[in-house]
């Protein structure tokens, strides 16, 4: 089978059922990923984890809180606010997540962990995707990015990265507890629209459909089932290399962070490096510069210009300068102390094509981009 033919199998048959985080077809997903890694001659272990499974409800009941606090008192609002703002700043950031593991729910999530190469090599770099698929909402119709790039075209040529809407459901709480502690009029009132229209953003993604998620992240995913075949014929010597597709990434990392507790004490920081594949399937890959919701935290400048050499000498064109305040499973990876990068793509908009909604499906991808995408990781691992 051809590499293309490969790449177009694995994302049509995970697109063809829904995925959520924590779900029953997350582990569909898991267990058909393995069979394919064990088939490639990989060494896979499927490792199950616990995650709450989503961000809606974490971010919509923190607002909420917040805004009933408002109604009853000042000095309610100032502590209920100040908690909740630290609760979002936390979940947001690839933090301990310690609201939602306190205070909600869990569900097992499962991450597949492939491995090849040689097993005691002086070098590990590990390829990273994600096999859940996200819920939709009316933050993300594909409508609005394009309203800023008609509206304003020179602000948006120069742009290095979209407008962080997550700050909205930060800056509710965190006015609403100014105004518990100063009692100013407008700090409430800027406080309540934010937290009210944070809580029904929420619920309105949490209430959306899953997506088929072909592009974000399907398209990744098909490019480690794709390196694992590339591998069993020839790996660099000396090099272990682990596959990593993770589970729960679209409720912030919780895949991620679970592999990290499990793996990070195993994983020796001057010798390991990450590579996160987000949206190859998108028109233009690019070498994301940096990623944060809040927080705008840059990859380390020798791996993301290993990355672009790489694309260089495999004769793949990678945008420079883009930024992402989305969220991706390098930022757990970045904030361990990791060198890490990562690979990703975008269209006309500087967003990946088709970003958490209905029309992410496997007819709508650039196929030429994921090939690309896998041509990269094999020229930066042999680097």
């Amino acid at each position: 089978m051809s590499r293309k033919a490969l790449i177009e199998r694995v994302v049509r048959e995970l697109a063809s059922y829904e995925r959520p985080s924590a779900s029953d077809g997350e582990r569909r997903a898991a267990d058909w990923l393995a069979g394919e890694f064990r088939a490639a001659g990989c060494r896979v272990r499927v490792e199950e984890e616990r995650a709450h499974g989503g961000y809606w409800w974490p971010l919509g009941l923190l607002n909420a809180a917040s805004a009933l606090a408002a109604l009853l008192g000042r000095r309610l609002a100032a502590v209920v606010g100040a908690v909740a703002a630290a609760a979002v700043y936390d979940d947001v950031s690839g933090g301990r997540l310690w609201f939602r593991r306190r205070l909600l729910p869990h569900r097992p999530t499962w991450n597949v962990v492939a491995e090849a190469g040689d097993p005691h090599g002086t070098r590990t770099v590990a390829f990273i995707a994600h096999h859940d698929a996200a819920h939709s909402g009316l933050v993300f119709h594909p409508a609005l990015p394009r309203i800023g790039m008609k509206l304003a075209p020179t602000l948006h040529e120069r742009a290095n990265q979209s407008i962080p809407i997550i700050f909205g459901t930060f800056l509710g709480p965190l006015q609403l507890a100014l105004w518990g502690l100063f009692g100013r009029r407008w700090l409430k009132g800027n406080g309540m629209i934010y937290a009210l229209g944070a809580t029904a953003a929420m619920v309105n993604i949490g209430a959306s459909r899953v997506v088929p998620g072909a592009n974000d992240n399907l398209s990744s995913v098909a490019v480690l089932v794709a390196l694992a075949n590339e591998l069993a014929e020839s790996t660099p010597e000396g090099v272990r290399v682990i596959l990593l597709s993770t589970g729960s990434e679209e409720g912030f990392m919780e895949g991620m962070q679970a592999f990290g507790r499990r793996h990070f004490s195993e994983l020796d920081g001057a010798t390991t490096e990450f590579v996160c594949l987000e949206c190859v399937g998108s028109p233009q890959l690019c070498v994301v510069e940096g990623e944060g919701m809040l927080r705008m935290r840059d990859y380390p400048g020798p791996s993301r210009e290993a990355l672009a050499r790489a694309g260089a000498a495999a004769g793949i064109e990678l945008r420079r300068g883009l930024r992402t305040v989305a969220a991706t499973d390098a930022l757990i990876a970045l904030r361990a102390g990791y060198p890490t990068c990562t690979l990703g793509g975008v269209d006309e908009t500087k967003f990946p094509s088709n970003y958490h909604w209905p029309s992410d499906i496997p007819d709508n991808l650039d196929w030429s981009s994921i090939d690309g995408a896998v041509e990269v990781c094999l020229t930066y691992l042999r680097a």
